[in-house]
């Protein structure tokens, strides 16, 4: 199967060498849509950020700069932001990007109510975004929202004449689920859910490009390792998803003309615990399975990364909790909380739901498996795919016990950290699986949010993370150190802290003298 699977891959890949710079990248989930307003996981943002354009974008250093606006006034109020569109910006059919492009693409995330709505929904009244001239957008909130700036980037536009000519319904959800209609870097040649997703360069696009730049991208749905050691051996691969075997790092960082980029990041990797199903809803057995949690083989052996104390990475220096005890491994500690626990004397078995394919993770869930069984749980592995994984997540009932999850911020702020996950708001979302619903961390949060004084936001968020840290409602892993393969010849790579806006492929180049 897996040698069909790869004569497959390695056949269809005819990408034009001579005329045009190419390159491939393999993800492991299939992306779902490109849907602007639908968009929820990785390769769906990763999609996004090429098809489409914000009104502002990320730097590498989490700053918030123009990308469709070229500049912006808050009120003194904090509630009315107004945009200046930037000059000369056009969508990929070539018609420029307008104020009523930004109306209706704003409108219209909030009306759909998914993907990055849950920001915006209940915050703007769809009559609060005006356009006052074919460049000037006035946003206005119906109550102080901190983060808002942090969160432009996800106000992505569409090209709304296109969308209500050849879209159905009032919001094209039929075409824009196909179709991008953007005015991003890159268009869609093909794709196929499946097995892969074909870009290439829109060359008149605003923002412009650097060096030589990358016509087509390539990405293959694989998490087979031998494919994508396949594709580095036949020099296709430009760059791998963050998601491989150490194994597979390590034969292709050996191979002629690649290297292996290894970057720290605010990624979290989480064993995420359902705290309304049991036996999980009872707060001595999540530590039990904190305690039982080989932390460091984890971390330094099946996949590196950095202490994780709590939720919320270092990198936000100044609203980290520094005083937060890293994790241990005891299981003598874990067998004293399970005897706590009111399911002391069960027979119990748990189940722990990972990413099918993703031999890391199945190794973790082993380990995991081995270490409950020593101190009386039995856990039953169950290995998804991803998207069976955001089906369950939609539902306490269906919730598995323990999920194994990456978590980065999807906009640069700490509010995405503990929004996104924690506040009952984002129940139902594989972000949020702890069904945590808590009063005291709903109205925590939502005094971050109101809190224009930065300090006292800092110390909200950190009060917060107390607050989750002592609740147990996570395994806290690792914050993820980065790793992936990488051509020499690619150039321009910087992570950014917002999920996937690395990944920006007008920021790069091909230059294989420079390897």
């Amino acid at each position: 199967m897996k040698t069909t699977l790869l004569a497959g891959l390695l056949a269809t890949a005819a990408i034009p060498a001579a005329a045009q710079t190419a390159t491939t990248m393999n993800v492991t989930q299939v992306f779902g849509t490109v849907d602007p307003a639908k968009i929820t996981d990785y390769t769906e943002y990763m999609a996004a950020v090429n098809l489409y354009d914000g009104l502002t974008t990320v730097a590498g250093d989490g700053s918030i700069v123009p990308q469709l606006a070229s500049d912006w006034t808050v009120s003194e109020d904090s509630l009315t932001y107004t945009f200046t569109l930037k000059e000369g910006a056009t969508f990929t059919d070539g018609s420029p990007v307008e104020a009523k492009d930004v109306v209706w693409s704003l409108q219209r995330l909030i009306a759909l109510n998914e993907g990055p709505s849950y920001l915006f929904a209940g915050l703007i009244d769809p009559e609060a975004v005006v356009a006052t001239d074919d460049r000037t957008v006035e946003i206005t909130l119906n109550r102080v929202f901190a983060p808002f700036l942090a969160a432009t980037p996800l106000i992505l536009i569409v090209n709304s004449d296109v969308a209500m000519e050849e879209g159905s319904g009032d919001w094209a959800e039929d075409l824009l689920g196909e179709t991008p209609e953007g005015a991003g870097p890159y268009t869609i040649a093909s794709w196929n859910r499946g097995s892969e997703m074909v870009i290439e360069r829109f060359e008149d696009y605003h923002g412009g490009f650097t060096g030589t730049p990358l016509d087509r991208i390539r990405f293959v749905v694989t998490n087979d390792e031998a494919t994508v050691k396949a594709l580095a051996t036949s020099g296709e691969l430009g760059i791998s998803s963050p998601n491989q075997a150490t194994e597979t790092y390590d034969s292709i960082g050996a191979m002629e003309g690649y290297e292996i980029e290894t970057t720290p990041t605010a990624t979290g990797f989480y064993i995420k615990m359902n705290t309304q199903a049991a036996p999980t809803d009872d707060i001595h057995l999540r530590r039990a399975i904190q305690y039982a949690t080989d932390y460091q083989t984890i971390r330094e052996v099946i996949y590196p990364g950095f202490e994780m104390a709590g939720p919320l990475s270092p990198s936000f220096e100044d609203a980290y909790l520094d005083t937060l005890e890293a994790p241990v491994y005891d299981l003598d500690k874990a067998a004293e909380e399970l005897a706590q626990s009111a399911y002391a004397g069960e027979d119990l078995t748990i189940p722990l739901a990972y990413v099918a394919g993703l031999s890391f993770e199945e190794d973790i869930a082993l380990l995991m498996q081995a270490n409950l069984e020593a101190i009386g749980i039995t856990v039953e592995l169950q290995p998804e795919p991803w998207n069976r994984i955001t089906e369950l997540a939609s539902d306490p009932s269906t919730t598995p016990a323990l999920t194994q999850v990456f978590n980065g911020p999807s906009y640069p702020s700490p509010d995405s950290v503990f929004f996104v996950q924690y506040h009952s708001d984002s129940a139902g979302t594989w972000a949020s699986m702890e069904w945590l619903e808590d009063p005291e961390i709903d109205a925590l949060i939502d005094a971050s949010r109101a809190e224009t004084d930065t300090g006292a936001r800092n110390e909200i968020y950190k009060e917060l993370q107390q607050k989750l840290v002592d609740g147990a409602s996570d395994v806290y892993l690792t914050f993820e150190e980065e790793r992936q393969a990488m051509s020499t010849c690619l150039q321009g790579y910087t992570y950014v802290p917002m999920m996937s806006w690395q990944y920006d492929f007008s920021r790069m180049s091909w230059d294989c003298s420079a390897g």
